[in-house]
């Protein structure tokens, strides 16, 4: 049986590890598969199963915690996680396994690039944070707090700090204008926050990547992987879904603005000001380099395409942006804040 990991040892440790599951999992296993880093189908005699590496206990019991409550509060629409015996979890490998309950998918993928897909990923992000507000605010010292502005200051700098590669493939105009709308967003968001009221708390999923949502074979759609979950304004799940479907809308801000549950946001300043901030430019420069990937000509590609490809449609809605700025009165109550 071949697999790739990037466990240290390779063929090596995933012999063990198949040793190791055999002895962790009733019934006779089949195969092995990875499917992702350190996640694992297991196919069982009886039905598949999913192997999940955590880096420590305390991620693995959150995740455990947090999947259970979703569950006991209405939301059923994810895994959970599964217990074989007494000895659950075990440290192997430097690693914490757990097994998680494996969801069938279908055939037809979820995309970002099928308005269905995008208007039902939205209703059940909706209904995420309607659940998970409870949860939040009655066990916040479990949770790290989500502090969006900071954390785009800190991708900033070390897009800053790469610049010296990344001025092999970006000319100087595009890297200024990036640089601008990052400058314009945080202090735009800085401003607005500091007059802003008690926000609603919510868990945010945090990693709102397509893969994340799993369109099962019963016709459900599925959130999963909580690996970067945190607590915070709903604001920061809503302007990274909206980061990842603009592109597919053609950076059209009255496409957004058609969707629903988008639209309360937009009433937002402070969430005008963030839809500006390069968040996936920043973000896969910064990988690119850290990993040492600017010699894969298919990766830069890729980074490029996102980077030039919608440059002059970004433009486009960032000036627009600035003009909705202007517009919002002054002192609107933020749809974020109790009444």
């Amino acid at each position: 049986m071949m697999m790739k990991s990037s466990f240290e040892g390779d063929d090596f440790f995933l012999d063990r590890l198949l040793v190791y599951f055999r002895e962790q999992l009733p019934g006779k296993i089949i195969s092995v598969k990875p499917i992702r880093n350190h996640v694992f189908l297991i196919e069982t005699e009886d039905s598949p199963i999913i192997a999940k590496a955590f880096s420590s206990y305390r991620e693995l019991a959150l995740q455990q915690f947090f999947t259970s409550a979703l569950k006991e509060g209405g939301f059923p629409y994810t895994y959970r996680f599964l217990h074989f015996n007494e000895s659950y979890p075990s440290f192997y490998g430097k690693k914490y396994f757990a097994f998680l309950e494996y969801i069938e998918p279908d055939e037809n993928k979820f995309s970002f690039s099928n308005e269905k897909d995008r208007l039902e990923g939205l209703d059940l992000l909706y209904l995420f944070h309607e659940k998970t507000e409870k949860i939040a605010n009655g066990n916040r010292h479990l949770f790290v707090k989500d502090d969006l502005i900071n954390k785009w200051r800190h991708r900033a700098g070390i897009f800053l700090n790469y610049l010296p590669v990344v001025k092999f493939f970006l000319q100087k105009e595009i890297i200024d204008e990036l640089l601008s709308w990052a400058n314009w967003s945080l202090k735009g968001m800085e401003k607005v926050s500091r007059h802003s009221g008690e926000s609603r708390t919510v868990v945010l999923h945090g990693d709102l990547a397509p893969h994340n949502f799993l369109r099962g074979k019963n016709g459900n759609l599925f959130l999963i992987d909580f690996d970067l979950i945190s607590i915070g304004s709903p604001l920061s799940d809503y302007l990274q879904y909206a980061n990842r479907v603009l592109p597919h809308l053609g950076w059209s801000f009255s496409e957004l603005e058609k969707m629903e549950k988008m639209k309360l946001f937009l009433e937002e300043k402070f969430f005008l000001y963030a839809l500006a901030y390069p968040a996936d430019i920043f973000r896969e420069w910064n990988r690119l380099v850290r990993e040492q990937q600017v010699g894969s000509g298919a990766k830069v590609r890729k980074v490029l395409d996102l980077t030039v490809g919608q440059f002059l449609e970004r433009g486009k809605f960032f000036r627009q942006l600035k003009i909705l700025v202007r517009e919002r009165l002054p002192g609107k109550r933020g749809i974020f804040e109790r009444k």
